[in-house]
């Protein structure tokens, strides 16, 4: 055993999301979204640090990190999960973040995701995309939309990951998992690949690129499904980031194949829950009208906010509307809402009352 899974088997045993390894620091654990330092664990150096990490490492990633001082890889401890491994370089030597990947996928039940982010898995094409900050859960999220899609229907479902997170096992669809840089030299080869493959459905990881961002939207138009996520905050900010990744001669094509494309943008933040022992995700959710391809080609995304309120009855909903509900509910604090909310105005008196 890898004297480094100890750590892991603890990070999970105490319900953290992440491990944090410093050289010249103690080992840290990010739990409910705060760190806290692991009790009885001392300062690692950087040789102590360099040698938990390179036995879990194949020969090949590891000259990668000598090479590039940054590695990414998916690490398997059976029984406990997987985890997402990133290794750097930094001022004081060797550093390293594990972020915990369930080996449990849960369902949209178990994360009590709204009915409209559900109803995405019965799509049968167009381009669903997932945003929000780093650790917001989106991964969270699309795997739980995949495993509906995989659990109810029969289809060939080409995941597209860098690296491969959540495994899921065949149930009535078909899953080809490709890792990049391992299985394919990158996002948007594998995505030109697809068409090939018979897809019915692709997750892409991460949109990161104008190609990646390009071939996800072709794919789209040629009748597949495609998951994607991207680092905005907001529906409008999504297509905002999208056009404005390519050149502006490219603009307005781009623009009319967003517009036949967009079925569903998702927005995510994940806030701690009102009795700090949990947390809870909170959307904003833009899905496909009549009226959207004309905002999306007239550039018009000022006007995505009305299109949320018009279709709230179809299970739309903006963000600070669902910050809104959740401190009703009681589920999140006052506060926690004020801080990522858009309109502050309107949860001051919450605060205040607080």
């Amino acid at each position: 055993m890898a004297e480094i899974d100890a750590l892991l088997r603890t990070l999970k045993e105490k319900g953290g999301s992440d491990l944090h390894l410093s050289s010249g620091l103690e080992p840290r654990i990010r739990v409910h979204g705060e760190l806290e330092a692991l009790e009885g664990r001392g300062v690692l150096k950087a040789d102590e640090l360099s040698a938990l990490l390179e036995p879990i490492a194949s020969a090949r990633n590891w000259t990668d990190f000598e090479e590039d001082n940054d590695l990414d890889f998916a690490y398997g401890l059976e029984g406990v999960a997987r985890f997402r491994a990133n290794y750097f370089r930094q001022e004081n030597g060797p550093g390293a973040v594990f972020r915990i990947i369930p080996e449990e996928i849960h369902s949209v039940e178990d994360l009590k995701l709204p009915e409209a982010i559900s109803s995405l898995a019965n799509l049968n094409s167009g381009l669903v995309v997932v945003t929000g900050p780093t650790g917001s859960g989106k991964s969270t999220t699309l795997a739980a939309i995949i495993n509906k899609i995989n659990t109810e229907t029969s289809k060939h479902i080409v995941t597209i990951e860098d690296p491969v997170e959540f495994v899921h096992r065949n149930k009535m669809s078909v899953l080809s998992h490709r890792e990049v840089g391992v299985h394919s030299k990158g996002f948007a080869p594998a995505l030109r690949a697809a068409a090939r493959q018979d897809a019915d459905v692709v997750l892409v990881g991460e949109m990161r690129d104008r190609e990646t961002i390009g071939m996800a939207i072709t794919a789209a138009e040629m009748g597949m499904l495609v998951f994607g996520t991207l680092h905005t905050n907001s529906a409008a900010k999504t297509i905002d980031r999208i056009i404005d990744a390519f050149p502006a001669s490219e603009q307005p094509q781009v623009r009319i194949s967003l517009s036949e494309s967009v079925s569903a943008i998702v927005a995510q933040l994940l806030l701690p829950t009102a009795d700090g022992k949990g947390r809870v995700a909170v959307n904003e959710i833009l899905l496909r009208t009549s009226g959207l391809p004309n905002v999306i080609r007239e550039g018009n995304t000022r006007m995505i906010s009305s299109i949320i309120q018009a279709g709230k009855s179809e299970g739309m909903q903006g963000m600070d509307d669902a910050l809104f509900e959740l401190v009703e509910k009681k589920r999140i604090s006052p506060r926690d809402a004020f801080m990522k909310a858009g309109e502050k105005a309107r949860f001051e008196g919450l605060v205040t009352g607080d």
